[in-house]
């Protein structure tokens, strides 16, 4: 016999399965989520923990029409699963394949794209009203994860749909919250009596009835204040309650049977509520289950049978564990410094500092814009902190590092872990935008280390400076190069790290992590003929003008490359710099390599340096193109 999910090519199909053959067609789900995610990566355990979720949400409501908006996408890969992309789905995360995230350009179901946290409500809100607007049919439903409501815009969201009163239904996937037997049925019970029409009826029916009588107003206060007392005894609902929001639950979110009743009671309902649906993280697969960290949520190559990853050779550390070593030895010998992260301990590799340091290791939960303002409050009385957050991620906290930290001056580190191309995350988590946006920023050191060491010493000299200071490295491996005692930067200044005698044919100033490639291009150029010395800059504010405009003036041919885009960045850096100094007027040839205005996709990082030209062989052809058309026009 076939299986279900291999009959399912929309959701009509799914409407046609019978209430009672759900249950296994949930299986059949996670067995494939499971074998894919087992080549191809990507974050399992969310995925598992919401399949329930998923297949009843497309069993009752009609997608597209319907829209349902996931919180941040980690819970929709049974959502691709369901709507026309069985057979792509094998090809998600990889390059030409279906997404990690919802897209709305792959498919009419994904209604909005998400690939940052806690968005969800304040996007379905806005389709709710778009509906209202135009009259257009159709329900909008919002799936939140737990997490995502320790992100203050998931409130600001509910507060306006509370205060609106529309037909938003929003379905928070809790997956962390546990809750006893005994007040879980009875929590049940009255979630049965609370999401029945015939209830919401007599509820009307009986305030309508109090309003026409005398002191009815009066009484209507003590019913519904004795009503929101009894639920506040037994459910976590008094504070949505509060919000102006109709608060069902908590229910069983693996009882496939239970969520189809639910939502066609809720489907029909009037204004908004929310369904509080408890889950497991990793459900049915026992590696992910019994993951106490982060229950499988982001995993590599793994074997299906065991969980465990796919052994590969062994290589250099990853710059977040070289961060994270470098983090802790510098917290060892200063009892100032803090960290802090945004719901990313093992992301970042700050697990290793909570650990170690638990009272001056601090997750604030996904509240990057309160990570950077608690860090600029530590740092008003001495303390020292370092904000780890991915370069993506920062960008939801770009008021606070100008407001709250650079306008005051504040000695507040930030490390950008996943600066530059990120590989199979894609669009969404691309480091693409950071040193352009923070190079902008007033009395702000930015720095990009080109290996393990420059890292270390970047991350020390950025603790002695009396001020903002940023560094940014890349997601991977380092170069495998042996570590050295952390010392101090001199700010400002650059290094030239390939040299040639005479005069040089042409100048790369690569900076951070795209030095390795410049010096494998050099030496492909020395072996034609073509002589060109090289700088690390290591700070691309402030530049190091001096040595950057000495070069160019002596070879009088300039490449610059950065894995960052090039509008506003380190390129547009040295121009300004060249500008300044008369060398653009003097006839410098310049070219700009970086990641071009246009969001890259998901692939292989090297695939995506590729694409955007910033490897060896795409350095080369720019030195060479460089050179020739020079040399064609009779410059030297």
């Amino acid at each position: 016999m076939g299986r279900l999910l291999d009959t399912i090519d929309s959701p009509a199909d799914l409407k046609k399965v019978p209430v009672e053959q759900l249950p296994a067609l949930c299986q059949e789900i996670r067995e494939q989520i499971i074998q894919t995610c087992a080549r191809n990566g990507g974050h399992l355990g969310s995925s598992l923990g919401a399949v329930e979720i998923n297949v009843a949400l497309h069993h009752v409501f009609a997608s597209p029409q319907d829209k349902l908006v996931w919180d941040v996408g980690h819970q929709a890969y049974a959502h691709k699963l369901l709507t026309g992309r069985r057979e792509a789905f094998r090809t998600i995360r990889t390059e030409g394949g279906l997404a990690g995230f919802p897209e709305r350009h792959e498919s009419a179901h994904d209604a909005f794209g998400v690939g940052h946290a806690s968005t969800a409500i304040s996007a379905a809100l806005g389709m709710i009203e778009a509906k209202r607007v135009t009259g257009e049919p159709g329900k909008v439903v919002a799936v939140v994860g737990d997490g995502a409501m320790t992100g203050g815009v998931a409130f600001e969201g509910l507060n306006q749909a509370g205060y609106l009163g529309r037909n938003l239904l929003v379905v928070l996937n809790d997956n962390e919250m546990s809750i006893s037997p005994n007040v879980g049925a009875l929590s049940e019970w009255f979630s049965k009596k609370f999401a029945s029409r015939t209830y919401n009826r007599w509820r009307r029916q009986v305030k309508e009835f109090l309003e026409s009588v005398p002191k009815g107003p009066e009484a209507i206060g003590i019913i519904r204040h004795g009503i929101n007392a009894t639920k506040a005894l037994v459910t976590p609902g008094i504070l949505f309650e509060g919000l102006g929001f109709h608060y069902v639950g908590p229910v069983d979110g693996h009882d496939v049977k239970g969520l189809v009743e639910t939502f066609q009671k809720l489907a029909v309902f009037d204004g908004p509520v929310l369904l509080h649906a408890i889950t497991t993280k990793g459900k049915g697969y026992h590696p992910a289950e019994s993951d106490k960290a982060t229950r499988g949520h982001g995993l590599s190559f793994f074997d299906v049978a065991t969980g465990k990853p796919v052994k590969k050779s062994p290589g250099a550390k990853a710059y977040t564990d070289l961060f994270a070593e470098a983090l802790c030895e510098e917290m060892e010998h200063d009892p100032r410094v803090v960290a802090i992260t945004a719901a990313m301990l093992e992301g970042t590799g700050l697990i290793k500092a909570k650990q170690r340091f638990p009272d001056r290791t601090y997750d604030v939960g996904i509240a990057e814009q309160h990570a950077v303002t608690f860090a600029a409050g530590l740092a008003c009385e001495g303390i020292r902190p370092v904000v780890a957050i991915y370069s993506t991620f920062l960008q939801r906290a770009y008021d606070q590092i100008i407001h709250d930290v650079a306008l005051q001056k504040l000695p507040v580190t930030f490390a950008l872990d996943r600066g530059g191309l990120v590989g199979a995350d894609g669009k969404t988590h691309q480091g693409a935008f950071d040193l352009a946006y923070l190079r902008c920023v007033p009395g702000l050191v930015l720095m990009a280390p080109s290996d393990e060491n420059e890292l270390r010493h970047m991350l020390h000299t950025s603790l002695q400076h009396d001020g903002p200071a940023a560094l940014r490295y890349p997601r991977g491996a380092g170069e495998g190069v042996a570590l050295e005692p952390a010392r101090v930067l001199e700010i400002g200044k650059g290094r030239l790290v390939r040299n040639v005698p005479g005069k040089p044919d042409v100048c790369v100033v690569a900076a951070g992590t795209t030095l390795k490639a410049a010096l494998a291009a050099a030496e492909a150029l020395a072996a034609e003929g073509v002589a060109a010395t090289v700088i690390d800059p290591r700070f691309v504010k402030p530049l190091d003008e001096e040595l950057v405009c000495a070069e160019a003036a002596r070879a009088k041919r300039v490449v610059t490359v950065e894995e960052g885009c090039l509008a506003g960045g380190f390129g547009t850096a040295c121009l300004e710099a060249f500008e300044r100094r008369g060398l653009l007027e003097a006839g410098l040839g310049v070219r700009r390599l970086g990641i071009p205005d246009e969001f890259i996709t998901h692939a292989e990082q090297s695939r995506q340096r590729a694409w955007v030209g910033i490897d060896a062989d795409a350095i080369a052809a720019a030195c060479r193109a460089l050179v020739g058309d020079r040399k064609a026009r009779g410059v030297a």
